[in-house]
């Protein structure tokens, strides 16, 4: 079956499967408009000497793989300038938000995040450093080993104008363990910081696994700020394992879920799943997407 790359799929879909030839999506269930749909990639960086997984063969299934899903709200991580640029024409009706971790220009990999434009209005928008010095581009702190960023956007729903929407998209270090557990403990400063009064979803590449020490710090909930790990509550215990890297493999399971949705608890999540599409047996990145439904009264 022939997809073209830009392309708006108007049914929604959910986590069980179907194929079509070889390429393996999501099967299509209806859902209410008003609901939020979020979605997470880590489209791997397209520089990268992947051979058969390159980015120049495999960009059309990351579109398709994002077309199928058809969030609303989706953060990208690992996104190089050229990246960006190739999901801003390929990806119908969305706007993009995204800048360079080495100098918040277009040097880096960016945190490049995309909303729906005919159903949000921007408020405001921002980028911030895991570091003791987060205004400043290109700086790092702790053991990190690169600089790491967070990019957000204040949004106001236009199906639903009751509450704006503070949507957070990140990507943790890889190497420093003290860095990821440090820049948990900044985001919920930051969304404290710059988010009161807003209904949250965080989105990001956290290179952490389920109950590891960064997990705690974002999600040890207090009086004044609780998230939620979106799979986490909507899964239930005897769901298939859980790994989020796929490393280009179809059919990876067993595995630490690096990658995460958080919310905010005035959220209801109706549904949140791991996207294990593939093509010919290879996924569309390296990561698996994760994504997740949500609702309000």
């Amino acid at each position: 079956m022939s997809i073209p790359i830009s392309v708006r799929i108007l049914s929604t879909w959910v986590c069980s499967t179907v194929l079509f030839g070889s390429m393996i999506l999501s099967k299509p269930l209806l859902t209410d408009a008003k609901d939020v749909r979020v979605m997470s990639f880590n489209i791997r960086y397209g520089s990268a000497r992947d051979g058969e997984n390159h980015w120049e063969k495999r960009k059309e299934n990351v579109i398709k793989t994002i077309a199928a899903f058809n969030p609303d709200l989706l953060g990208t991580q690992e996104t190089l300038g050229f990246q960006k640029q190739y999901l801003d024409e390929n990806l119908i009706g969305y706007t993009s938000l995204g800048v360079g971790r080495e100098d918040g220009g277009q040097t880096g990999e960016m945190t490049a995040l995309f909303y729906k434009t005919d159903r949000f209005e921007k408020l405001s928008e921002g980028h911030f450093w895991l570091s003791e010095s987060p205004n400043s581009p290109g700086s790092k702190s702790w053991d990190s080993s690169l600089p790491r960023m967070c990019s957000w956007i204040k949004l106001r729903d236009r199906k639903a104008d009751d509450q704006p929407i503070f949507f957070l998209n990140t990507h943790f270090d890889h190497r420093g363990p003290q860095a990821r557990i440090e820049s948990a403990k900044l985001i919920r400063h930051k969304l404290d910081e710059l988010a009161r009064g807003c209904r949250l979803i965080v989105t990001g590449d956290f290179n952490a696994a389920f109950q590891s020490e960064p997990y705690k710090a974002l999600f040890e909930n207090t009086k004044e700020l609780t998230l939620l790990d979106s799979y986490h509550t909507a899964t239930p215990d005897n769901a298939p394992g859980e790994a989020t890297f796929s490393g280009f493999k179809s059919g990876v399971v067993e595995g630490a879920r690096i990658d995460w949705i958080a919310v905010s608890d005035d959220w209801k999540i109706l549904s949140a799943n791991i996207d294990r599409t593939e093509f010919d047996g290879r996924t569309p990145s390296d990561h698996h997407p994760v994504t997740a439904i949500l609702t309000h009264e």
